[in-house]
C-alpha cells in the first residue's frame, strides 16, 4: 500500500488491523505472523492463572488490604465449561466473608475473568488512581477481595454478604486480537445474588493503550456518586462525563472526500 495513503495515517491512532497491504492475493508475511502472535496471546490470556499472592503483596505495599477467595469452579476447565460455578463462592470463601466487617459503602472485588493478565497488570495502578479520588470524600471501602475463577456476578454475592451499598468488580475481559489484557469495571448498586446484567454499569478497556487509569477513575467516581445519589445503577444510570463524539468534532474525514 502507498505510504502516502490516508489509511496509513490512521494506523497511528488504532490497533485495528487496517492498511495491511498485500502480496499478490494474500496479506504480507509480517502481517500474517503478527496475527498469529496476537491469536496466541489471546488464547494464553484465557488460560493464564491469576497469581493472587503476588497481586495481594503489591496492593498491601500500597496500603490496600486484601482477602483471597475462590469461586465454586475448582479448576480452569470447570470455570470455562460451567459459567454458573464462576458466579458463586465456594463454601470456604463464604465462611471467610462472614467474619469480615459489614455495612461498607463500596465492596471491592478483583476477579480473573477471561484474562488474569489484565487484573495482574492493571488492578493495582487503577485502584491507586481510584483511592486518590475517593480520599477527598468520606467513602467506606472494604478490603479488595481477590477471587480466583470468578465472573462478574460473583460480586453480587460478595456485596450481599458484606451488606455493602454497592459493589465494584474489576475483571479481565474477553481477550481480543489487539488487547489480551483489557480490564473491565462493573458497578452495581444494592448487590444481591441473582441480579441481571441490566443492573450494572460497565467501563471497559481500562489499560494504558485504551482508557487510561486516571480517566477511568474519573468516570467511575461520577457513576458511583450518581448511584449513591439516585440509588440505582445499570440502564437507568448514564455516563455523562464526556459528550459523545466531541473528540471527532472538526476532524477531516477523507472517506467522504
Amino acid at each position: 500500500m502507498d505510504e502516502k495513503s490516508p489509511w496509513q495515517a490512521l494506523r497511528a491512532h488504532t490497533a485495528a488491523r487496517i492498511a495491511l497491504g498485500r502480496r499478490g492475493v494474500s496479506v504480507p508475511t509480517s502481517a500474517q505472523l503478527a496475527f498469529q502472535l496476537a491469536h496466541a496471546q489471546a488464547r494464553d490470556a484465557v488460560h493464564l492463572a491469576l497469581d493472587g499472592g503476588a497481586l495481594a503483596q503489591t496492593l498491601t505495599e500500597q496500603g490496600q488490604a486484601c482477602v483471597q477467595l475462590h469461586s465454586a469452579a475448582a479448576t480452569r476447565a470447570d470455570y470455562l465449561q460451567r459459567p454458573d460455578l464462576g458466579r458463586r463462592l465456594d463454601d470456604v470463601s463464604r465462611a471467610r466473608l462472614a467474619a469480615l466487617p459489614q455495612g461498607v459503602d463500596l465492596a471491592l472485588v478483583a476477579a480473573d475473568g477471561l484474562s488474569a493478565l489484565a487484573v495482574q497488570r492493571h488492578a493495582a495502578p487503577f485502584l491507586a488512581a481510584l483511592r486518590a479520588r475517593l480520599a477527598l470524600e468520606a467513602w467506606t471501602l472494604s478490603p479488595l477481595h481477590i477471587v480466583a475463577q470468578g465472573r462478574v456476578a460473583i460480586g453480587d454475592e460478595i456485596g450481599e454478604l458484606l451488606k455493602a451499598r454497592a459493589v465494584l468488580v474489576l475483571i479481565g475481559e474477553r481477550p481480543g486480537l489487539s488487547s489480551p489484557d483489557s480490564l473491565g469495571l462493573y458497578l452495581t448498586w444494592a448487590p444481591k445474588t441473582g441480579l441481571r446484567d441490566e443492573r450494572r454499569n460497565c467501563i471497559s478497556n481500562v489499560r494504558p493503550e485504551g482508557l487510561a487509569y486516571a480517566p477511568a477513575a474519573y468516570r467511575l467516581h461520577y457513576l458511583l456518586s450518581q448511584a449513591f445519589s439516585r440509588q440505582l445503577s445499570g440502564v437507568g444510570l448514564k455516563d455523562e462525563t464526556v459528550a459523545e463524539g466531541a473528540a471527532l468534532a472538526g476532524a477531516r474525514n477523507f472517506l467522504l472526500e
